[in-house]
This record gives C-alpha cells, structure tokens and sequence, in this order.
C-alpha cells in the first residue's frame, strides 16, 4: 500500500456521488477547523460548543454549494449571449447571487443557532462583514487544499 501511494499508482475507483460526498466530507472538516481557529483567536467569532462548530459547518458549505450551483446556472443563461448587456447581467446576477445568499446563510445559522454563534461581537456589530471576511477564509482555506490535492495527481 504504501509503495502504491508513492509511486502514485491509482488503487481502485469510486463512483460520482463517492467523489461528492469525500468532496463536501473534506470541505466541511476543512471548515470546521477555520470556524474553530477563527473562535478560538479573532473575538469577533464566537462558536459556544465545538459541535455547534460541525453543525455550522454542515450547514455553511450545504448552502454555499447550493449558492453555487445557483449560480453557476444563472452565469451558463448569459454566457453564450453575444451583447454587452448580458455580459453585465451576468456580472451584476453573479454579484447579487454572492451577497444576498451571504445575508441567507447568515440568517439560517442565526435561526439554527441563536447566540451561540455570533459574527461581529457580542453586539452583532459589523456582523455581516465578518461574517463575509470568514466565508472569504474558508474559501481561500478550501481552495488552497483543492490546489495540493490536484498537483498531487
């Protein structure tokens, strides 16, 4: 086994909804550290217990996976539009889908979880754009550890 893994040599293959579930599997234990890291050194998150930690997590990357797809299908509507207006539709649509789904996930997680996650302080000041700063962080997070694992194959 382990020569396998250092020569690099496939072990098997595994189905599409295999592949999606090790992928949001992944995604969510990545978030669960960031969210963890982010409460436990910035006092402007705050997680009361490490299992509201996990259920945050499944929540958040549930629902930026459905912001995604989203939006993935409302930029493919444009993308083959030849004029300049569809091309701005499609820039202002990706905006409008980005924030707005960012105010639903925040209020999904403040419905789910009362107090016992804030964003922003004790006074839920600037609650909003911490919590962008932190979904920008697991994104980056997320993304970093896609890049390792492609360069990887």
């Amino acid at each position: 086994m382990i020569k396998s893994i250092i020569k690099n040599e496939p072990v098997g293959t595994i189905s599409k909804r295999q592949q999606l579930f090790l992928k949001f599997t992944y995604f969510v234990f990545i978030d669960i550290v960031v969210l963890n890291l982010l409460n436990e050194f910035w006092d402007k998150v705050f997680i009361e217990f490490f299992y509201i930690s996990i259920l945050t997590a499944i929540l958040l990357q549930t629902l930026l996976q459905i912001t995604i797809s989203i939006e993935h299908r409302v930029a493919e509507h444009f993308k083959f539009k030849p004029h300049f207006k569809h091309k701005v539709m499609r820039v202002f649509s990706t905006w409008a889908i980005l924030f707005i789904s960012k105010l639903i996930i925040l209020k999904a997680i403040s419905f789910s979880f009362g107090h016992s996650v804030t964003f922003g302080g004790p006074d839920h000041t600037r609650g909003l754009l911490i919590f962008i700063i932190v979904v920008i962080v697991i994104i980056a997070t997320e993304q970093l550890f896609a890049s390792i694992y492609k360069r990887l194959g």
